[in-house]
């Protein structure tokens, strides 16, 4: 069946699927986000200082969560790097500022998503141009052959 495709119904089905991925991958992202937000923020997560204020008080996000530092990691200076190498700083409505851990960076994770993505593209691009160079080199002895043998007269 897939021997029948011409090179522009099989390119055509490539670039269809790939745009469906992207579709596919962009809606997961965005439902994800919306479905699971309010799950994320009753996550508990280790704080410094054992302070909770955030659990029980509306609170102001001072720094998004971003990876710890090197130091902050092994020196364990402070104590929420230790579980997840990743920290928030909030603000409670009374004023007292809380560290706490959190789970992932979205930005690094959008960065390796893409640098998965990119790479998987390149490497399905030289190795499509592998395929093609190599079927017209042997369409070219295919077709060599055939008219040495028409030259030759053998059948």
């Amino acid at each position: 069946m897939i021997e029948t495709c011409s090179k522009r119904c099989m390119l055509f089905g490539t670039v269809s699927l790939g745009i469906l991925t992207i579709v596919v991958l962009i809606l997961e992202s965005h439902l994800a986000d919306t479905l699971s937000g309010s799950q994320r923020r009753n996550k508990t997560f280790p704080t410094e200082n054992n302070s909770t204020c955030w659990l029980t008080q509306p609170f102001t996000v001072i720094s998004e969560c971003h990876p710890c530092s090197d130091f902050e990691i092994r020196s364990k200076s402070i104590g929420v790097c230790i579980h997840t190498s990743f920290k928030e700083i909030l603000r409670c409505e009374n004023g007292e500022t809380v560290t706490k851990s959190c789970d992932r960076v979205a930005y690094l994770e959008e960065r390796k998503f893409w640098k998965f993505t990119i790479w998987s593209f390149f490497m399905g691009s030289v190795s499509s141009v592998a395929v093609m160079l190599r079927m017209r080199v042997l369409n070219h002895r295919a077709k060599r052959r055939a008219r040495q043998v028409l030259a030759n007269g053998t059948i």
